[in-house]
């Protein structure tokens, strides 16, 4: 990115990283925070990994390895690699690595150097054996010989007298030794190019900050790369990746400010159709704020939607939007061209290594978080601890829980602490969407539960904690766990976790969360955004209130803005958080969820923090194409969201005046226009299978003569958001109006007109637009009789399940 007026050019990537061996180690916020020990860790119980030749990966004692070191991970698995290479060149016999002595060495080792031999056969239990086998590797004469016969003999082959067949093994050996240095040199310039990525984000990020407030003034252009850079092993749980990546197109609403262009990413090849309904849609800025559709404009020089053309070279690799585009190298051109001579920056998702990459190679800088301190704060036990750090209300609960008996022993304690909470939940640390979440209700099956409540009401509170019953109580309900959790513990996800030992496998794998649910009737989920400027000021830019068609557990749309908790409360909350997180290094856009509800004591509402997602959300970009249709404003402050009177409101409010002088005209000609409440409904997560059986155009067409469409003069109505069109099972919807009530009636009259439309008597489809309208019934307290009579429908399938 070029500099303008005094303002100094960014470094270029080639100046801004010297060698590193005459200036000592950076430590980066990531690094500093990995080594903060997690609050309630278990000691690790098995310090040996064993393998034969290859490193057995899905092994638990592998997978016990990563999470114990979960911290330093990255590093040992690249010091893995040579011991194992060696081990296979010479096909050592089977071997045992010692956990702690690798984790020392690494920690030792500098970025970019390359361990020895004799620190990599240090690890090794039986390394003196090993040693024999590689004594000779590569020498001629007697000594060559031995170790061919050795290794002959480790390949289940019999030494045989013959120089001839010595030399040959004693020539692979020698060879591999070769090509165990070339890959060596590889790792080092692979260490070298991803050190120098992360010295680049942070030098960009300092420019940035110190150039932000001529820059977000000023002309300049977004990248928007919505990239789900997950770890492997979720992204390969994530149905239609591409589509989930897509789920964004509000940001190309960016260009509501004149002085911003817009290039969008896109995961999926659009249709020229869905590419004009794009063009005409942000056409409309003109129209909507003069009222009059005559007025639409061509932006097409505004906003560039860009696919990579890798998106189909790697069908089973489950890559993550950055990487794909990170090999997309006429994309990357087209890129480098498009930026030339203009300020710009890049806005990712999940942050990914390949976003610096991608940032580093185009030469400009990423507003987010370093991918390190993204993933570790993003989990469930790291937003815990983003919670506690911040001060902030949150669910009774423990954290980093990775084994079965830690689990027992958290689980049994809660329960006994927290005697009026009646369901529990487990949260798996890096799924999403609810996706690695299950529950547990304790009254209805824990048996000793009635016993216990006696106690505990017969000794009072304050006896209770010292009482002999209370010790009792523990030994009972840690007997009854086991065979409760493998009876009632219920998925969200069930197609995936059948049963509580599989999820339980996963939760222990990756580590997780017990939390407990609010014990109340009623309860109300609200996410907030916000955005850590690089200058670091903490901004809320969006609230909504959840909607839950899936269940309680599951959001599936929200109502913008929130209006279940007072919005001075909430914007303290989401400060204190935002500070929390500004102090571990976190940069950019991220998203808080609380849950809302009354203590059925005191009456009086408790709002506690539950998730933590660093990264741009889905709500977000609801909220972007929200202002972008309406040309309103949406302060977080105050939970309002205003825009222009519309033209009946406007005509009420003129016939309602009496005639005024010339100069009193001319005062009211400086005051701010006037404006009216808005409040939507926006869901982007709607699925109907027979959407697949119309085409968009008729789709919209069909809408239009049915009344489903947008009034550009009341500003008021329902606008789509089109994902794709090649399957066609999903779309986004926004429906806009003065009131909430009339909102969500509108959204569940929109649903019902357009499952009658697509759907046959005989072929109701896949969808889950029902249990929409009956979550929409349920926030009304209105019944399906009285209001949509929507019982009378063959539904014959409730929700195209995950």
């Amino acid at each position: 990115s070029c500099g303008k007026g005094n303002t100094a050019p960014l470094p270029s990537s080639n100046s801004m990283v010297s060698t590193r061996k005459s200036k000592p180690e950076r430590r980066y916020p990531a690094q500093q925070l990995e080594s903060e020990p997690p609050q309630t860790a278990q000691p690790f119980q098995d310090p040996c990994l064993h393998w034969d030749i290859a490193v057995p990966q899905k092994a638990p004692g592998f997978l016990a390895l990563q999470h114990h070191q979960h911290s330093s991970w990255g590093n040992i698995v690249e010091f893995l690699e040579p011991p194992e290479k060696l081990l296979k060149d010479h096909a050592a016999p089977l071997t045992t690595i010692n956990d702690q002595k690798s984790a020392q060495i690494t920690s030792d080792l500098n970025f970019n150097e390359t361990p020895t031999k004799i620190a990599m056969l240090s690890v090794l239990k039986n390394q003196s054996g090993v040693q024999r086998i590689l004594k000779g590797a590569g020498q001629g004469g007697s000594a060559g010989a031995a170790a061919a016969a050795a290794a002959l003999q480790g390949w289940g082959l019999r030494a045989q007298p013959c120089c001839r067949q010595q030399q040959w093994a004693a020539g692979v050996i020698s060879a591999a030794w070769r090509s165990r240095n070339h890959l060596a040199r590889l790792r080092n310039a692979l260490r070298e190019a991803r050190h120098r990525h992360l010295e680049n984000f942070y030098s960009r990020a300092k420019h940035l900050a110190a150039n932000w407030n001529r820059i977000r003034t000023s002309r300049r252009t977004i990248i928007h790369i919505p990239s789900l850079g997950y770890s492997q092993g979720i992204r390969e749980h994530i149905p239609d990746l591409a589509l989930q990546q897509n789920l964004q197109m509000g940001r190309l609403c960016d260009i509501l400010d004149a002085n911003v262009d817009v290039i969008y990413i896109c995961p999926l090849a659009l249709s020229e159709e869905l590419l004009q309904y794009y063009h005409k849609l942000l056409g409309l800025q003109a129209a909507v704020r003069s009222g009059n559709p005559e007025d639409m404009a061509d932006l097409q020089d505004r906003f560039k939607i860009l696919t990579p053309e890798a998106i189909n070279s790697f069908p089973e690799h489950h890559m993550c939007l950055a990487t794909v585009l990170r090999y997309s190298p006429r994309t990357m051109q087209r890129l480098q061209v498009l930026l030339q001579g203009r300020d710009a920056y890049l806005v990712g998702g999940v942050p990914h290594l390949d976003d610096l990459a991608v940032a580093d190679e185009l030469q400009v800088p990423f507003l987010g978080s370093e991918p390190a301190v993204a993933q570790l704060y993003s989990t469930k036990s790291g937003s815990k601890r983003i919670f506690a750090s911040a001060g902030v209300p949150a669910p009774p609960g423990e954290g980093d829980i990775h084994s079965r008996e830690q689990l027992l022993r958290a689980l049994s304690q809660l329960i006994l602490d927290n005697l009026e909470v009646q369901r529990w939940l487990f949260k798996v640390d890096g799924e999403r969407g609810g996706n690695g979440t299950a529950f547990f209700d304790v009254i209805s099956h824990l048996e000793c539960y009635p016993w216990i409540r006696r106690e505990w009401q017969a000794h009072g509170p304050e006896v209770w904690r010292e009482s002999q019953a209370r010790e009792l109580a523990l030994v009972k309900i840690s007997q009854e766990l086991p065979g409760l959790l493998a009876q009632h513990v219920q998925p969200v996800n069930e197609k995936r976790f059948p049963t509580w030992e599989k999820f339980l496998q996963t939760f222990l794998t990756q580590g997780g969360v017990i939390e407990a649910f609010p014990f109340s009737a009623s309860v109300t989920n609200v996410t907030v955004d916000l955005l850590i400027e690089p200058t670091g000021q903490v901004t809320l830019v969006s609230t909504g209130d959840q909607l839950h068609a899936e269940g309680p557990l599951r959001s599936s749309g929200t109502t913008i803005p929130q209006r279940s908790v007072d919005p001075e409360v909430l914007k303290v909350l989401c400060l204190k958080i935002g500070e929390a997180c500004k102090s571990k290094g976190v940069l950019g856009y991220f998203s808080v969820d609380f849950v809302a509800f009354s203590h059925p004591q005191t009456r009086e509402q408790q709002v506690w923090a539950t998730d933590l997602d660093l990264c741009y959300s889905d709500q977000l970009a609801l909220t972007q194409l929200l202002l972008y249709v309406t040309d309103g404003n949406l302060d977080c402050g105050s939970s309002l969201l205003q825009g222009p009177l519309g033209s009946k409101e406007s005509k009420s409010q003129h016939e309602g005046t009496k005639p005024v002088s010339r100069d009193v005209m001319l005062c009211c000609c400086l005051q701010p226009a006037p404006s009216s409440p808005r409040c939507a409904v926006a869901s982007s997560q709607l699925r109907h299978s027979s959407l697949s059986g119309i085409s968009y155009s008729l789709l919209l067409h069909t809408c239009k003569a049915l009344g489903v469409g947008f009034d550009l003069q009341e500003k008021q109505g329902t606008v789509f958001v089109l994902y794709e069109d090649q399957k066609r099972h999903s779309l986004g919807m926004i429906t806009i109006g003065e009131d909430l009530q009339g909102v969500l009636l509108t959204f569940a009259r929109n649903l019902f007109i357009i499952h009658q439309e697509i759907s046959a008597p005989n072929m109701q489809g896949e969808t889950n637009f029902k249990m929409a309208i009956r979550d929409i019934e349920a926030i009304l307290g209105v019944t399906a009789e009285n209001k949509l009579r929507l019982e009378e429908q063959p539904w014959e399938a409730d929700a195209l399940k995950e």
